[in-house]
């Protein structure tokens, strides 16, 4: 794995009253990796990327990206940057197109300031090929299923063209296909050179397509490694998990074909 950091956060603390939704967090993110980001709801992990990604300002600590201090920054400044995020719940632009709905985050990217409408168009036209919802255009957003909206989401942050993307929870509420089609997606954003955090809660995809994974629990870092490693670990079994994961996941390598 690429040893070099492109983000990192330093004693990212985040209070809300007296209470510390995330406390003295401290990550690095490599260029080029897949670090996903468990815990249970409430640990903290939204309220973590909001905090990073300037939708909150920290209460203390240090945000890095690049070598530069962009710690407090607002959400449209580290955009321009060259960081984007999807949302938990997903928030089309119901009265617009899809390729309307792709563009509107072109216009708003690492170029957005250079291009013109026309411009932004093209690279939805772009994007959305990419994704493989170019047939789905001139769709209205408010006529696409879940799994198609996640997606929509998806391709207005990669209209950004980011270097680094925050995904949270893209695969909340699909099925078993529909997972396994969000997880071939990730790879190919991947290897197409953008670095990935995801928020998730299907371990199936954190085993998957992870590099890498961190675990926060009540707002700090209970334990990271590979995936193997954090979902073997038992204070994440205990805390997260739970015995039945271990069990099943158990049952599914006794009944893998032996090799």
């Amino acid at each position: 794995m690429n040893q070099e950091v492109i983000f990192e956060t330093q004693g990212i603390t985040k209070y809300f009253g007296g209470l510390a939704a995330v406390d003295n967090v401290d990550m690095k993110i490599h260029k080029g990796e897949i670090l996903g980001l468990i815990g249970p709801n409430g640990a903290g992990k939204t309220t973590f990327v909001n905090t990073i990604t300037g939708m909150l300002r920290p209460t203390r600590g240090r945000v890095i990206f690049k070598g530069q201090d962009i710690t407090g920054w607002p959400a449209y400044r580290v955009g321009r940057l060259g960081i984007a995020r999807t949302f938990q719940i997903v928030k089309p632009f119901l009265g617009m197109t899809v390729r309307e709905n792709v563009a509107v985050g072109a216009m708003f990217g690492h170029k957005g300031k250079t291009r013109t409408t026309r411009q932004a168009l093209e690279k939805a036209d772009e994007v959305l090929e990419f994704v493989e919802m170019g047939h789905l255009r001139n769709h209205f957003a408010d006529q696409l299923t879940l799994a198609y909206l996640k997606r929509l989401e998806l391709a207005k942050a990669l209209a950004m063209e980011p270097e680094l993307l925050f995904l949270d929870e893209v695969m909340a509420g699909l099925n078993s296909r529909e997972i396994e089609e969000a997880m071939e997606m990730i790879r190919k954003i991947n290897a197409s050179g953008v670095t990935l955090l995801i928020i998730e809660h299907v371990m199936k995809a954190i085993a998957g397509v992870t590099h890498r994974v961190f675990v926060l629990n009540f707002g700090t870092e209970l334990a990271q490694g590979s995936p193997e490693e954090v979902l073997n670990d038992p204070r994440v079994i205990q805390a997260y998990l739970g015995e039945k994961f271990v069990e099943r996941q158990r049952r599914m390598q006794q009944a893998s074909p032996q090799q």
